[in-house]
């Protein structure tokens, strides 16, 4: 028996199919796709920017582990005795020893050398947003209780004797220090882990804080973590007994 033949219109052709697989995604299938990143976006950005600030941070405390070796070869070649001048240390404008400003330059050799605003080394912490424009790149604080003695800082009751009719700055020995692991050397300024509003640096029981201790440690404390100073503040400048004292624990 002779079939008939097939019209060419009814014959299925392997071409068009291939061509249809190779279409592309259809308007669903992007909007699926782009929904799942977005998804995907969504929860590894916190872990990501947690990632950013732990970085941060952990940089910054390394800033203070140089800064703690460029203290002691300070200290080596200074009859192990800590940076001291009298305040203020700076007239146009006046900042005191304290400031970073003031006490930048005792350490200045031994952590490289030429540090200014454009040129911090390890005196910036990378997270600290407001150092660059107002404190000239410099995040950390020197207690002045290592040019004080004792009986000045017991002596002392406000914030406002840190940069007020200053006292005659005293020197302080190393050997003097009774609590090397409690006592706050240097520390940042402001809490830059995180930022808070209206923040007053030393003054305030906001926010936490990177910590460079006598005994070279560095630890990030709340400011509800260290031990009042005689002007009730969590202020390392005003240490009740100055280096006979401690900062932490409380």
């Amino acid at each position: 028996m002779i079939r008939p033949k097939t019209s060419d219109t009814g014959r299925r052709c392997p071409g068009s199919a291939a061509k249809r697989l190779r279409g592309g995604f259809t308007l669903v299938e992007l909007l699926v796709v782009i929904g799942i990143i977005a998804l995907l976006l969504s929860i590894l950005m916190p872990s990501l920017r947690k990632a950013r600030s732990i970085a941060m941070r952990l940089a910054c405390a390394s800033n203070l582990k140089q800064i703690s070796l460029a203290m002691n070869l300070y200290l080596n070649g200074n009859e192990n005795t800590y940076p001291c001048a009298q305040d203020p240390v700076s007239t146009a404008p006046a900042y005191w020893l304290w400031m970073g400003r003031g006490w930048r330059g005792f350490v200045e050799p031994y952590l490289g050398g030429n540090i200014d605003a454009n040129n911090p080394s390890a005196l910036f912490c990378p997270q600290d947003h407001i150092a660059k424009d107002k404190y000239e790149s410099t995040s950390y604080a020197y207690s002045m209780a290592f040019y004080h003695s004792p009986e000045q800082i017991d002596d002392m009751n406000s914030p406002a004797d840190t940069y007020a009719n200053p006292q005659p700055s005293v020197p302080q020995r190393s050997v003097n220090v009774a609590r090397p692991s409690g006592k706050i050397l240097i520390g940042e300024w402001l809490s830059n882990h995180p930022p808070i509003d209206d923040d007053k640096g030393w003054w305030c029981w906001q926010g936490s804080r990177n910590y460079l201790f006598v005994d070279g440690h560095v630890r990030l404390l709340d400011a509800k973590q260290i031990r009042p100073a005689r002007d009730g503040l969590p202020d390392a400048n005003l240490t009740i007994h100055g280096i006979k004292g401690r900062d932490w624990p409380r």
